[in-house]
């Protein structure tokens, strides 16, 4: 453990709230939107969306199959819907949670990301191991980035920089934003199937989340700095630039909570439990609460092929301090 200095930076979170969604199915990703006070938690064939201070369900965004991301854009009033199942993105009003147009995609579009400087969405397809870039204004495709390999969870900076993690290849893409292209291609060593993926712009570092390993990648050159040893099934990376905390959500039951010391060293400073195939979550980096989806399954929730959920037993965990 960490020195008593750091444990109180980082070990004074808990699970405040578990709030319940009904229904059974997996979930995929969560993301806030901290200026509307929402919370939206992808669910197999539609999107709950929930206010983030009360926690009471506020509307639900149905006939999205295989929907695995949202991406809101607040400058626009409309938000965006990765939906794996049909190959599309599908376009809804902030407002009326109502979908009013959708959008070809490459094949399983998985991960999805609003970038408002050049307010282009850029979505990552797993089957068509690649990334669809969507004008959010004219709601078109204007080119298809391939990456050779299939991409997971992304993180962008100020510089242009759009990173994505590739799970087969163990490493990071790193996309230019503005001309659509690829532009580097950087390895891990020593990571396996990374997934979440998080960033920290004031010091340029990168955390991926791999099996068993949260991974410290400098953002400028590529360089594994480090890798921390987190929970097995980790599908949840997020930075919080409020406290320096870095959140990995993992699938085997534990929330660990990492700082970095005053040498930049970053350890884990705090495991929360959670139950077994809690392994996504969505950080609200202003209130510096945790969204974490959790719930009972039929079998081990880690194992392949994954098993059922247990209709019924769904929570959202609301982690704050």
């Amino acid at each position: 453990m960490a020195s008593s200095a750091l444990c109180a930076e980082g070990g004074k979170y808990k699970i405040e709230k578990k709030l319940p969604l009904q229904g059974a199915g997996r979930w995929d990703y969560v993301t806030t939107d901290p200026e509307a006070h929402r919370v939206y938690i992808a669910r197999a064939t539609h999107v709950s969306v929930l206010d983030s201070e009360t926690g009471a369900v506020v509307g639900d965004i149905p006939d999205t199959p295989g929907v695995h991301g949202v991406a809101v854009a607040p400058d626009l009033g409309i938000g965006f819907i990765s939906e794996g199942g049909a190959a599309k993105v599908a376009v809804f009003d902030l407002k009326t949670l109502k979908v009013d147009s959708t959008i070809a995609t490459g094949e399983n579009p998985d991960s999805i990301l609003y970038h408002p400087s050049t307010h282009l969405v850029f979505v990552q397809c797993g089957k068509s191991k690649s990334t669809s870039v969507i004008d959010a204004k004219t709601k078109k495709v204007v080119a298809t980035i391939p990456l050779n390999a299939k991409p997971e969870y992304f993180a962008y900076d100020e510089n242009g920089n759009i990173f994505v993690n590739l799970e087969e290849t163990h490493s990071i893409a790193v996309i230019d934003s503005a001309a659509k292209k690829l532009k580097a291609t950087w390895p891990m060593e020593g990571c396996e199937g990374p997934s979440g993926l998080a960033l920290d712009r004031k010091t340029h570092t990168l955390f991926a989340s791999c099996d068993g390993k949260l991974m410290v990648v400098d953002s400028k050159t590529g360089k594994v700095r480090q890798s921390v040893p987190i929970g097995d099934d980790c599908d949840g990376a997020f930075f919080d630039p409020g406290t320096g905390n870095v959140f990995a959500s993992a699938g085997a039951g534990k929330l660990s909570i990492i700082h970095a010391d005053k040498a930049g060293k970053y350890s884990v400073v705090q495991e929360i439990a959670t139950p077994p195939g809690s392994k996504t979550m969505g950080l609200d980096a202003v209130s510096h609460k945790a969204y974490v989806p959790s719930a009972k399954f039929t079998g081990d929730p880690t194992a392949h092929p994954r098993p059922a959920v247990v209709d019924g037993s769904i929570q959202v965990l609301v982690v704050g301090e």
